[in-house]
């Protein structure tokens, strides 16, 4: 399989390792820090329309549903655009596609409609899944096998760094702006007005990294099959005979699920009167620790897999951060708030990990696997709405169960699971 471009003056880039690497993954990194920024701000926008709508826990989880559900619904087809289009062009689709999503959250707010926002949400993340599904692979393709869990989370890294940068963001234009009902707005109109100017920002940056994108010079992955010649990879039919691969997409569903969940819940759990007391614009503050946590493990984590193996290390973080979500579970106070917080540290290099153990060795069904990872991001949608039922019921501190299980199984594929 032949993952090309139409623009015959890109580097053409095979099994030798040629071609301008650097060059490539220091533009790589500009999208992965966009797509941890939107994301991460998520976290900002479920508080601020909880309280515009006057929503319970579950329906704010909606926010996180529609935007992870479409991962579940667009990976596959995103994974068989990009095999058509290449990696560059399909990057450049999913950077117009999120920019439309951004754009309207224009009409949205100016309707404060809640279906509108979760519309908006879908077609955001639309965009956001094609080009996760093609910047993984490529990242992972820019180099040896061996080094490709090291080189994912560098890049990895600033993702993180944009969700330590969206916390600032959205609390100084979403929530610490005043709103001003006037006599032709309601009150709900006039707080939902808040949100268009961000993401009309956000809307111009990505159009703006399109038309960019659309006119580097970057290498083209000729071949995965010479890569992998010795291998029994030609032997199988699809990526879903590998079971590796399919144990790692388990791993992803349940880590972004647990990722998300903890996010979400953050502002509300740091405003509880036991824990910290604060409130939403100053608990938004605190969400950078968690975010910024995942950054910094994120470029030590690249540094610790050149030395020590991927599944080791991938296997301790997951002890870790089990054992900090059970102290936030079972204590108060600055406690329970730093725990929950230090969670961030541990799931540094767990996303990035997962996935390039998933994708070794799979050979010409590397973007079929990369779409059936992307698929399981919808981990994101699910289980935070599971939680976001379980608060409900049983109280936003022990809903923290979930993301504890979540863990358990991240244990066992970092131990045994991505050998098998």
């Amino acid at each position: 399989m032949a993952l090309s471009i139409n623009d015959t003056s890109t580097t053409s880039v095979g099994s030798a390792g040629e071609g301008n690497y650097r060059f490539a993954l220091i533009s790589l990194t500009s999208l992965f820090f966009m797509w941890g920024f939107i994301t991460c701000l998520n976290d900002i926008l479920i508080p601020h329309l909880k309280a515009v709508f006057s929503l319970n826990y579950a329906e704010a989880m909606l926010i996180q549903f529609c935007f992870f559900g479409a991962y579940f619904l667009v990976s596959l087809p995103a994974g068989k655009l990009v095999k058509k289009l290449g990696y560059q062009q399909g990057i450049v689709t999913g950077l117009i596609i999120a920019s439309l999503g951004c754009g309207l959250f224009y009409p949205a707010a100016v309707s404060a409609t809640y279906g509108l926002f979760l519309g908006a949400l879908f077609v955001l993340a639309s965009g956001i899944t094609i080009l996760q599904v093609a910047a993984n692979p490529y990242v992972n393709a820019l180099g040896s096998k061996e080094t490709a869990s090291s080189r994912l989370n560098m890049t990895q890294a600033f993702n993180a760094l944009g969700t330590t940068v969206a916390p600032f963001f959205g609390t100084l234009l979403i929530l610490s702006v005043a709103t001003v009902v006037s006599a032709d707005m309601s009150q709900a109109q006039s707080e939902a007005e808040v949100v268009k100017l961000p993401y009309l920002l956000l809307a111009g940056a990505l159009a703006t990294l399109a038309l960019i994108f659309a006119k580097l010079n970057l290498p083209v992955i000729q071949s995965h099959k010479e890569q992998l010649q010795a291998t029994d990879s030609q032997d199988k039919s699809s990526a879903f005979a590998y079971t590796h691969l399919l144990l790692g997409a388990i791993g992803i569903f349940v880590y972004v699920g647990a990722e998300v969940s903890i996010g979400s819940f953050l502002v509300n759990f740091l405003g509880e009167a036991d824990i910290a007391g604060l409130k939403e614009a100053d608990a938004a503050h605190y969400i950078a620790y968690y975010w910024g946590g995942a950054m910094v493990g994120r470029f030590f984590g690249s540094v610790i897999m050149q030395r020590i193996p991927a599944g080791t290390v991938l296997a301790f973080n997951a002890t870790m951060a089990a054992l900090l979500v059970l102290v936030a579970m079972n204590s108060s106070g600055s406690v329970a708030m730093w725990a929950i917080l230090a969670v961030g540290l541990f799931n540094s290099i767990m996303f990035p990990t997962i996935f390039s153990l998933a994708l070794r060795d799979l050979g010409p069904h590397t973007s079929q696997g990369s779409g059936i990872l992307c698929l399981a991001i919808v981990g994101g949608a699910i289980l935070p709405l599971i939680q976001g039922l379980m608060a409900d019921s049983m109280g936003i501190q022990q809903a923290f169960i979930l993301p504890v299980i979540c863990y358990g199984f991240i244990l066992f594929y970092g131990a045994k699971g991505a050998k098998l």
